[in-house]
């Protein structure tokens, strides 16, 4: 790969993450670009940089493994043409360097457009390995609004599946209470996830802080979910009352198909389905799916 950037956004950042991956354990990758040793006080960090907390126990950790063994894995930096440089990815590493007390740090010069610069930052902070869906869902948001991406588009960069990208995306639907239980690693991504198809906002949070409380899995939140609807449904006069327990769980099986939002209006007899969906690209995945349910009914 060479020093500059050839075109346009797509490829050459999955090229050069397969290059500067932040690799916990610091297995050491071959590159082509040529890897410089400069002094570390030439460096500054990024100030766009999107990760903002960092483990202070686990810094310490990489660091007594850099008195050892140095700086395996490089950073990548650009010259900002005064005699320093900007860290564009490797922050961790940058911070670890500091604390061991290392006078020089290994680094690879690219030449970015700032563009290039604040995308890389965040898909770098997107390939955190402690990164919680939360965050992960504002990073990605974060990147599709900044740079003007579709959901695929995003996952192509990540390496991720769509549906992935999606799912992710739904996340920050939920009430702001609920994100931060998922973001404490009070309710895995699962209970949020079972949570999401709830329309009543308060017996969400209620829900989930007896989630919470109660320690439930997944699987005993679906059921409560399941109940709610149920109950949701039930008949409050004789008019109502030939809704079947079948046109029920339809709903509910509905829900988990889609994965959205999914009401009914109406009875056996007359009424509609109105299926939830929050963007182009969310559409554009309940059409998909449609067809790839159409296709499979083919054969």
């Amino acid at each position: 790969m060479s020093g500059k950037n050839k075109g346009g956004l797509g490829r050459g950042y999955s090229a050069i993450f397969e290059e500067f991956r932040d690799y916990e354990d610091n297995r050491k990758v071959e590159v082509q670009d040529q890897v410089q040793e400069i002094e570390i006080t030439l460096l500054d960090r990024n100030p766009e940089q999107a990760r903002k907390t960092f483990d202070e126990e686990s810094l310490k950790e990489m660091a007594e493994s850099m008195r050892l063994y140095g700086v395996l894995q490089p950073l990548l930096v650009v010259d900002t043409k005064n005699g320093r440089y900007k860290i564009i990815a490797g922050e961790r590493r940058f911070r670890a360097s500091l604390i061991a007390g290392l006078k020089k740090v290994p680094v690879i010069i690219k030449d970015l457009s700032e563009q290039e610069i604040k995308e890389i930052s965040l898909i770098e902070n997107l390939q955190r390995e402690d990164l919680n869906a939360i965050e992960a869902a504002e990073g990605i948001k974060e990147l599709m609004e900044t740079h003007s991406l579709t959901q695929e588009e995003v996952a192509k960069r990540l390496g991720k599946s769509r549906p992935y990208i999606a799912n992710t995306l739904r996340l920050l639907t939920l009430p702001d209470e609920v994100l931060e239980m998922v973001k404490r690693g009070e309710l895995t991504p699962g209970h949020a996830r079972a949570l999401i198809t709830i329309e009543d906002k308060d017996f969400l949070i209620n829900l989930a802080r007896q989630a919470v409380k109660c320690k439930w899995t997944v699987r005993e939140i679906e059921e409560k979910v399941r109940l709610y609807y149920a109950r949701k449904n039930i008949p409050a006069g004789p008019r109502k009352k030939d809704i079947s327990l079948e046109l029920k769980e339809l709903v509910t099986d509905m829900k988990r198909v889609f994965g959205t939002r999914v009401k009914l209006t109406g009875n056996e007899e007359k009424g509609r389905f109105v299926i939830d969906y929050f963007s182009r690209d969310d559409l554009e995945r309940i059409y998909a799916l449609v067809q790839s349910l159409k296709d499979e009914k083919k054969h």
